[in-house]
């Protein structure tokens, strides 16, 4: 695959599928990116496992921290890394190792191991690098448009709002533009 540019239909088929995704890196901080990232996705209604060692067993954001992969109970569907290029081949390694799989493996922004990618693309796993998942979510729902920021997507359909909260978009049913506007 070319880890270059992703096709947006690729990016909103992982955020449509994706329910479970263990965060590794979290920080505790509210003004490191991590802990802005969690909180965001845990109010889009996806379920953020924060993965630290040296917070394994505290309770932030209202989800317990684990010291690892291997120590979260149960599959996720997705395992995103805040941690540097050369520190996302291990992880990828120890994503690799659970029982099932997860889905995807996404690198966040200005993360990249070509490496690591093709180990995990040779198990059927996709893998998503140099990408926030928050941006996306953003830009794909139209959210991103409100500071102003060109989402590079025009349509002339009102966007689809969520269900609950104030001021969230959703990205529609799958096979739905967030715009109403059938694929």
């Amino acid at each position: 695959m070319n880890h270059d540019s992703y096709p947006d239909d690729l990016i909103r088929g992982v955020l449509h599928t994706v329910k479970s995704i263990a965060l590794v890196g979290f920080s505790a901080n509210p003004a490191r990116p991590s802990w802005i990232v969690t909180k965001y996705l845990i109010e889009r209604g996806y379920r953020l496992i924060p993965v630290n060692p040296g917070l394994a067993g505290q309770t932030v954001l209202g989800q317990l921290v684990y010291g690892s992969l291997a120590d979260i109970p149960g599959p996720v569907d997705m395992v995103e890394i805040f941690r540097n290029s050369e520190a996302a081949g291990p992880i990828t390694d120890e994503a690799l190792a659970l029982d099932p799989l997860p889905k995807v493996i996404w690198m966040q922004l200005s993360v990249r191991n070509d490496e690591a990618a093709a180990r995990a693309e040779a198990k059927g796993v996709t893998v998503i690098m140099n990408r926030c998942p928050k941006i996306e979510f953003g830009r794909l729902s139209g959210e991103i448009g409100w500071n102003g920021i060109n989402s590079r997507i025009l349509s002339s359909k009102r966007a689809v709002m969520a269900e609950k909260g104030f001021q969230k978009r959703t990205l529609g049913p799958p096979g739905v533009n967030p715009f109403g506007a059938r694929r």
